[in-house]
């Protein structure tokens, strides 16, 4: 694939090769997305300490992430024009190529890759391997906060790649594919550190969101990622299929490993588990009734 975004972009994943190529590139803005849901501010004193040479910080709660109420889950949807917004301060524009990354294995970076997408910017990208890869080979690091370059960026909202909890219920009446991105633990509800019921939705699948990796934090091949996901899917289509997980963020890492392994089009449960357990009629699956 050609490089240089004015003839090319990318919409899945960049190497730190190709990142090293245009890291001074005006072209490209690249965001520091580290984030640990434990401890929320790890990431940004992270930031402060090193970064990627240019890179902007994106902070889960703060700037990708909505106001939590009673009925929703932990990171609801922000508001797509307050998100737009920082954007345009951040530097994004339509022609802008927009690279995302964190130490997580991108379980994290991949809310602002589907956050961009859902505004209509699909030259978005995540950085593979993260910034453990980064610094494995040696490549350029920095301390400094870039200077604000501010863009306009015009959300063109698509609500169709997301579904909320009531699509989920008609999903299971339905029989569709619900594929849960957490951990199995989690999914079976044996532990549940962050939120208040464990378990899972009845006639959902497990997938955990590091499933898509190899040994090295790499996604792995495209075939291999296919072959994964086909013998969960069993012949239904990828636009039918849900993903989710705790809280809408890890679920965006299987879906953009479906995308990779050329099975577009599925969707996202934003609220995800921990908007499901908000509503008691919802129906659970727990430790005890499994």
């Amino acid at each position: 694939m050609n490089d240089t975004p004015k003839t090319a972009k990318f919409t899945a994943l960049v190497s730190p090769d190709q990142l090293a190529q245009h890291l001074h590139d005006p072209q490209w803005v690249v965001f520091d997305c580290r984030f640990a849901l434990t401890r929320p501010e790890s990431g940004r004193q992270a930031y402060a300490k090193n970064h990627i040479p240019g890179a902007r910080y994106a902070h889960l709660d703060e700037d990708l992430s909505g106001p939590i109420t009673p009925t929703s889950g932990r990171h609801p949807l922000p508001d797509p024009g307050l998100l737009a917004s920082k954007l345009s301060r951040w530097g994004v524009d339509s022609g802008k190529q927009v690279v995302v990354y964190d130490d997580a294995f991108g379980s994290m970076a991949v809310r602002l890759w589907w956050l961009l997408r859902w505004l209509g910017h699909d030259a978005v990208a995540l950085l593979d391997g993260g910034f453990p890869a980064w610094l494995k080979q040696g490549r350029e690091l920095d301390a400094e906060i870039p200077d604000a370059q501010s863009a306009e960026f015009h959300p063109v909202q698509n609500d169709s790649l997301w579904v909320d909890s009531d699509a989920v219920l008609a999903a299971l009446q339905q029989k569709r594919v619900i594929i849960d991105a957490r951990a199995e633990v989690r999914f079976t509800g044996f532990i549940e550190p962050l939120d208040k019921v464990a378990g899972h939705i009845p006639g959902s699948l497990n997938l955990p969101f590091e499933d898509n990796l190899d040994m090295r934090g790499n996604f792995l091949k495209p075939e291999e990622l296919r072959a994964q996901y086909e013998s969960l899917l069993h012949g239904s289509p990828p636009g039918e299929v849900i993903h989710m997980c705790g809280s809408g963020v890890t679920a965006c890492h299987n879906l953009l490993a479906m995308e990779l392994a050329g099975l577009p089009g599925s969707k996202l449960y934003a609220g995800s588990w921990s908007e499901w357990i908000t509503d008691p009629s919802r129906p659970i699956v727990g430790k005890a009734t499994s």
